[in-house]
Parts: C-alpha cells; structure tokens; sequence
C-alpha cells in the first residue's frame, strides 16, 4: 500500500505540474500541497473532480503571528487509499481575498461563507456571499477568528441587512417558521414559498445560538479542551470526543493501549445504538404513530440507563482521556450490556415488524423527502443521509480508526433516498451495532485502559475523525506553545448535510417537512459550536 501511495504521489505531482509549490508530509496518512492562490481552484477541482477525492473538510486560519499570512486548508480524503491530500494557499492581509471554488464545487459553500464571516477572508466569484455564520446584523469589518479579536470583547448589533428569497408571482405564499418553536427544540429559521401546499423553495437559517468554541478553545491547554469538544452536542458528545481525542494523538504520534481501543469502540456502537432507536421512534413522531414513538423513547432510555450503570453518564461523558478511556468495564458490566441488549434487540425487531406491516405508515414514508445521489455528492453529503441515497460511505470503513480495522460489519446502502430509506439504514445499522458490540465483548483484550501522550510541538496540524450516528465527525486542530490549542476547527456532520435538507423538501408539501426533517435528525448544536 505504501508504495502504490508513493505512486499515486508522484503522478499527482506531474499532472499539477508548477502550480504545487512543494508537496509536505504530515503524518502517516496526509500529505498537504502548497499552491498559490491564482491556482487553488484548479488544483481543488482536480482532485475532486478528476481524482475522485470527497472533501474532507476545509479550515481557515489566521497564522499571521507565525509567518505573516492566513491559510485555508482544503482536506480531500482518499478513502479507498485512505489517505488525505490537504491543499494549504497563503492569504496577505494587505489582500484578503481568494478564488471561489464553490461554484464548481457546491460543498465548499458553506465553508467559504465562514471564513468570509469570521476571519474576513472574501471568497471572490462566490455564487451566495451573503453572512453564514453572523448573520445580517453583525458589523461589517469585525472578525471574530481573528486572533487580535478579544474573546470577551461585546459586539453592538447593527441594522440587519439579511435578504431572502423574493417571489414575483401572487400564487406563492410566504411561511415562514421560527426561529423560535412551539417545541423545546434549539433555534432555526425555515422560510417557505409554496404554492398551495407544494414547496418550492426552503431557505433554511441556523446559527442563532452560536458559542464561538473554536475561538473559545484558543490557548487552551489540550486536556481542558477534550471537556469542551465532549459538550459540542449532547447526543454525539462521545463522537466527538473521540474525535479530538485522535487529533491529539496523532500530533503527538501516541499509540493507545488495545484495551482502550476496543472500549473507545465499544462506547461508540452503545452511543449509535440509543441515537438511532430513538430516531426511529422520532420519526414515527412526524406521522402521528403513536406506538412508534413510545417504543422509540422506551427503548431509547434503557439503553440511556445502561450507559449511566456502565460509565455513569447517560450520555457518555467523562469516558475519553487523551491517550485511552477513564472508563473500564468489568466481567459484570460486560454480562450487563450483553443481558439488555438481549432484551432490546427482541423488542426491537417486535417494533420494526409492527412499523413496516403498517400500511398507512410505509405510505408516509415512501416518495416523501427525495435526496437524489447527485446532490448527495455535489454537497458532500455524509452518513445515514448518504447511504440512504446510494453513496457508499462510512468513515469506520474508508478511514479506519479505534478497532473498526478488527471488527466485521457491514454498510447499508439504499438508492432511493426518501424518508423510508432514512429509517432502513438506522434499522440495518442497529442490527450491525449489535452484531459489533458482541464481537467487541469477546474479543476484549486485557491490559491498561490509557498511556501518556508525548509532548507535542507547536504549530503541527492534525485531524481525528469519527463516524458518530449522524454521519462522519472532523476534529482539525493546530497546536500551540506549551501543549495548547492553536486553531481548532470542528466539521460535524450536521454541518455537511444541512444544506441538503431544501432540496429535500422541495416539491413536497408543506406538512411533510417534520417528517423529512427528522428524517435526517440534524442537530443545531453542532453547528453553533
């Protein structure tokens, strides 16, 4: 395999030609290529469009007290090498500005809206330039990621200059919906326009509660900062935990004892498990099955006891440390989880062979939030959105990580990507999450659960990465002077998929959007880290 990289380096080198500047080893399994910023475009699309690369994730830093510029990072991942090319541009500040690449490349939207936001850095050529992250009343010419922007500093609002989509046409009605909900959900703006009943468009608005972790995490020490990742979200808490847990690792090139491997593993499959049984009982919310959603929740909150009788948080909390887990499990506790599981796996299957002979339910669900496979790919859609769309992707299997390498399973995939779809592959993955976590419990290795992390330089790039229940999870960070954080910057897979949720909709009506929102069960929190 390393030689075959070693190939595929090379020929990439030759096709690009003079527009790399020099081609830099980081790690075992990336290799960042420096280009200017006349060529950025043209190197991006080649290796997502001609090389077959999945953007990875895409990072904005100001670096100016280390040598004078920003930097954006543009992370293709390589799974069937699994491998990463990383294309790194210098931006002067005297000219803050680079080429767009989103209009070719749809998935860099978002990301090149957030740099524009919080670093000042204006992508030139943008199809949709309008604020992201600050929305429309945030003062123009002020940065928040910059790093002579105060953390406590208090903003003023100005007069918004926020614009939506305009309709010309009297047939189509305006409905608007939030930011504020009935129910106690976090905040989020949906505004239709339908004609009648049918969606023609939905401009979707997040971002009402963001926290500024990534600027908050600036100069903290590396310890302190795995608390902060952990309480990105609440029900992916593990995930992402794990996430910048390997990032940290990988800077400081640290193996983890086996044990701790196969218990990071182990925490992951019982976090995917009571995320996807709820959301199957969630889902059954958007169409009134009443029975669904109680067994849903039922089984949601044994699993969620199991989890505080195992680790002593219901959500996992406090079981990663750097360099392994705080958390062992005893002989008991592995009979624990093995007992329940009995018992949820059989009620479990009662409740999914109720659902699918129900023929008012499978009818709400089929045809209903089409996702089709080129928009799942322009946008880089992942996870359980992706697989029920007929991409084949699951980060556990492409980019290998804790003891997933020493496990079998299998990755569901479904082409026709509705609602029902949706649900089959959070029903195919419970059966494999189980399957998982048995083979896990028998091949447990004995050992210690944590080693320590060598001291790590400053100013070296790394990611960690984790398939957490909603799709794959990218922790990038810099490190800092005397094992501190530098630049952290957190890609959920909430972030990838939201944009997916409008052309979802589209051409729906409007009271199936709750069912297709839950559908994809995206989380605001982890986009307002």
């Amino acid at each position: 395999m390393e030689k075959t990289v070693d190939q595929w380096l090379s020929q990439i080198k030759q096709q690009l030609g003079n527009k790399v500047h020099s081609m830099e080893q980081n790690g075992e399994q990336e290799t960042i290529l420096l280009v200017e910023k006349a060529d950025l475009p043209d190197v991006c699309l080649f290796l997502w469009s001609e090389k077959r690369g999945r953007l990875f994730t895409m990072v904005g830093s100001d670096e100016r007290d280390i040598h004078g510029f920003f930097a954006l990072y543009y992370v293709f991942s390589f799974d069937s090498l699994h491998y990463f090319l990383t294309v790194k541009t210098l931006i002067d500040s005297l000219d803050p500005t680079f080429p767009s690449v989103a209009a070719q490349l749809p998935a860099a939207n978002w990301y090149e809206r957030e740099v524009n936001d919080l670093l000042g850095l204006r992508p030139q050529g943008h199809p949709d330039p309008r604020p992201l992250i600050l929305h429309g009343d945030w003062p123009e010419n002020l940065y928040p990621l910059r790093k002579d922007f105060p953390l406590d500093r208090h903003t003023p609002r100005v007069q918004s200059r926020e614009t939506f989509m305009l309709y010309d046409s009297e047939d189509v009605t305006e409905i608007s919906v939030g930011p504020i909900h009935a129910g106690i959900i976090e905040p989020g703006h949906f505004r239709f326009g339908a004609v009648g009943d049918t969606v023609l468009h939905l401009d979707a608005r997040l971002f009402f509660t963001h926290r500024g972790l990534e600027k908050a995490s600036e100069g903290m020490p590396l310890a302190k900062a795995l608390f902060l990742a952990e309480r990105i979200c609440g029900v992916c808490a593990l995930s992402h935990s794990v996430a910048f847990a390997q990032a940290v690792e990988r800077a400081g090139e640290a193996t983890i004892p086996p044990r701790a491997v196969y218990l990071r593993t182990l925490f992951l499959e019982l976090e995917r498990l009571y995320n996807h049984i709820g959301d199957v009982g969630n889902i059954c919310a958007g169409f009134g099955f009443a029975v669904g959603v109680s067994q849903g929740s039922r089984l949601k909150e044994l699993l969620q006891q199991l989890n505080e009788r195992i680790v002593g948080h219901r959500y996992l909390r406090g079981v990663v440390r750097l360099g392994g887990v705080r958390v062992n499990v005893t002989e008991q506790e592995q009979e624990d989880i093995a007992r329940t599981l009995a018992y949820i796996k059989k009620e479990f299957r009662e409740l999914i062979d109720l659902l699918f002979a129900h023929d008012i339910a499978m009818d709400r669900m089929a045809t209903t939030g089409i996702l089709h496979l080129e928009h799942v790919n322009n946008l880089e859609v992942v996870g359980v959105a992706a697989r029920a769309s007929g991409r084949l992707i699951d980060i556990r299997r492409d980019q290998p990580y804790a003891a997933y390498p020493h496990i079998e399973f299998h990755v569901p995939v479904y082409k026709d990507g509705d609602v029902l779809a949706r649900i089959r592959i959070r029903v195919d993955e419970i059966w494999e999450s189980f399957s998982v976590i048995e083979q896990l419990l028998q091949r447990l290795p004995d050992g210690d659960i944590y080693t320590a992390i060598p001291d790590v330089p400053p100013y070296r790039s790394a990611m960690g990465w984790c398939e957490s229940p909603r799709g794959e999870t990218v922790h990038w960070l810099m490190t800092g002077p005397n094992q501190t954080i530098y630049r952290y910057r957190i890609r959920s897979a909430t972030y990838s998929n939201w944009p997916a949720v409008s052309l979802a909709v589209k051409g729906n009506i409007v009271p199936d959007f709750p069912l297709i929102n839950k559908s994809f069960e995206l989380c605001y929190a982890c986009c307002d880290r």
